[in-house]
């Protein structure tokens, strides 16, 4: 038997991780001496703690680890856990090698410009589903303006109910320059429909959104959504084709009251 401060010396885990470990039952004292209270430890729990501390290093939680010591847990249990926490580490493993992709991106277009523009960065992350009111049309991205002037009309008063506009737009296939288009207005609260053709419903989330934020020049055609475009094929990003691409459009809070447009492109992964 070893006192607790020899198990740690051994070991080399601090008395404080044992300590923590006898309280959630992962590793108990073999004995604990009812008068002065210290914790005794065998040397068969130093292959134990050996076994703790390689879970650990596999990337295990503590609780996940309880489970893998059970002297009950079957071979067949071992290996499916095994097998989830390797594809655990194979997702990140791609996430980062895409993040990675993304700094050495950012560090050519540094050598090359000697800058990067705030309006260019590409940035990926997850939108939260949202409630929306919204109308369909088919058209060209020329008309767009004129359809979110006939929702406003629709909503009427009831604007400052709103969050900012959007348009969410797929290609059809009859002709290259019209889109299958949908107008909608963000709500925050619940507003009476006031035509037949608008509609409520809730725009599902997106686990994966590459976005690209770029100021509208009214006398200026945007490229924003072909810039975005080009980096995903750059990048060897797949897109989602089932689901819309979207651009949010927000009005700058500042005294010049610029108008800035939010493309955002599902995707999936790397191809």
């Amino acid at each position: 038997m070893f006192k607790i401060s020899d198990f740690s010396r051994l070991s080399r885990v601090s008395l404080k991780t044992l300590r923590y470990y006898d309280q959630l039952g992962i590793l108990k004292p073999a004995h604990i001496d009812k008068e002065t209270s210290y914790r005794y430890y065998s040397a068969e729990q130093l292959l134990t703690l050996n076994r703790i501390l390689l879970y650990k290093d596999l990337g295990f939680t503590l609780q996940q680890i309880q489970q893998l010591l059970r002297e009950d847990i079957s071979t067949e249990l071992i290996q499916e856990m095994l097998r989830t926490k390797e594809s655990e580490i194979e997702q990140m493993l791609e996430e980062e090698q895409a993040r990675l992709g993304r700094i050495q991106d950012r560090l050519l277009l540094l050598e090359r410009e000697g800058r990067v523009e705030k309006e260019q960065e590409v940035v990926m992350k997850s939108v939260e589903a949202q409630k929306i009111i919204s109308f369909y049309s088919h058209g060209t991205v020329e008309e767009i303006p004129k359809l979110f002037h006939t929702l406003e009309q629709l909503v009427g008063k009831q604007k400052k109910q709103l969050l900012p506009r959007m348009v969410m737009w797929k290609e059809t296939e009859r002709n290259e320059a019209e889109f299958e288009l949908e107008v909608a207005y963000s709500l925050k609260q619940e507003i009476a429909v006031t035509s037949d053709i608008l509609n409520v419903r809730m725009l599902p989330e997106e686990p994966m959104m590459a976005t690209l934020l770029q100021r509208v020049d009214p006398f200026v055609p945007s490229t924003a959504c072909m810039d975005l475009a080009k980096w995903l094929v750059d990048n060897h990003y797949r897109i989602k084709k089932d689901q819309p691409g979207r651009e949010v459009y927000v009005q700058s809070l500042e005294d010049n009251g610029d108008t800035y447009v939010e493309v955002q492109i599902p995707i999936e992964s790397k191809s």
